[in-house]
């Protein structure tokens, strides 16, 4: 596994993202049974930077992955917990209670990463980021971050940030270059920023799966495992891909450890 060292912290290059865990909107009893025995999977796998969320299956998934990290008798100290406060609860109270309730769910008494998951309409950033800052004092969040946020919402939380934000996680593939295109991606490699990338596979480009295929074959990997590789080959580029499937699971992490080539990159667009 390769890794970011950035603000005095070490963040897998590749993580394990846990949207569909125990549900989607809401909690999913039915899908149980799947959804532990992926999250087993993945400690066994040696995953480390897991990403959630307050408004995963409705709080559900943190209690999950809780729940599983006790059972499998995992070190809190050797992971890295990634959780995001909803858009309706960025209100300085609402901030509090949110983080509090992540915290139960997870049965830990500290998440390394908090997130803003979407910008909050009508809600100003400087409220938010009062509730925040505290909790990075009281020493429940040990660094901050957002999601979804344009390149000026992302200068405006650098600026309220009273330690160095960590991220902005955002949709990053192949096909999906909206971050290039926008100044997000230059923005953070500029500013000592990761920028996390979710949905790192979710849409192929027709055009490239020929060149896909002979990269891959070259690794002898296969075609989703060098789309990762060319986003982890990136300077301060990390991202969460997720899967159920114990070989997919696997191939996904194993992916950490491809670095392209700059014509391979170049190849890529």
């Amino acid at each position: 596994m390769r890794y970011e060292y950035i603000n005095d912290l070490e963040i897998p290059k590749i993580g394990f993202g846990t949207w569909r865990i125990g549900g989607r909107a809401k909690p999913d009893p039915a899908s149980d049974h799947t959804s532990r025995q992926a999250l087993r999977s993945a400690f066994e796998l040696r995953y480390t930077h897991f990403d959630t969320a307050e408004t995963y299956a409705g709080g559900h998934t943190e209690e999950l992955l809780g729940k599983v990290m006790r059972e499998m008798e995992i070190p809190r100290e050797t992971l890295f917990i990634t959780s995001k406060v909803s858009p309706e609860n960025l209100r300085y109270e609402d901030v509090l209670r949110s983080c509090e309730n992540s915290l139960r769910h997870l049965g830990t008494h500290y998440l390394d990463l908090y997130l803003i998951h979407w910008p909050g309409q009508g809600i100003p950033l400087i409220e938010t980021f009062k509730g925040l800052n505290q909790l990075v004092e009281e020493g429940k969040v040990r660094a901050l971050g957002v999601s979804n946020f344009d390149l000026q919402l992302l200068q405006q939380s650098m600026e309220l940030s009273k330690t160095p934000l960590l991220t902005n996680q955002v949709s990053y593939s192949l096909s999906d270059r909206t971050c290039q295109k926008n100044g997000v991606l230059k923005y953070c490699q500029e500013n000592d920023l990761l920028l996390t990338a979710y949905s790192p596979v979710k849409h192929r480009d027709g055009k490239k799966i020929e060149v896909l295929k002979k990269i891959a074959k070259s690794y002898d990997a296969t075609v989703e495992q060098i789309e990762l590789a060319w986003l982890t080959t990136q300077i301060h580029v990390i991202t969460i891909p997720m899967s159920t499937n114990p070989k997919h699971q696997a191939d996904n992490i194993a992916a950490a450890d491809i670095v392209l080539t700059q014509e391979e990159m170049d190849l890529l667009g």
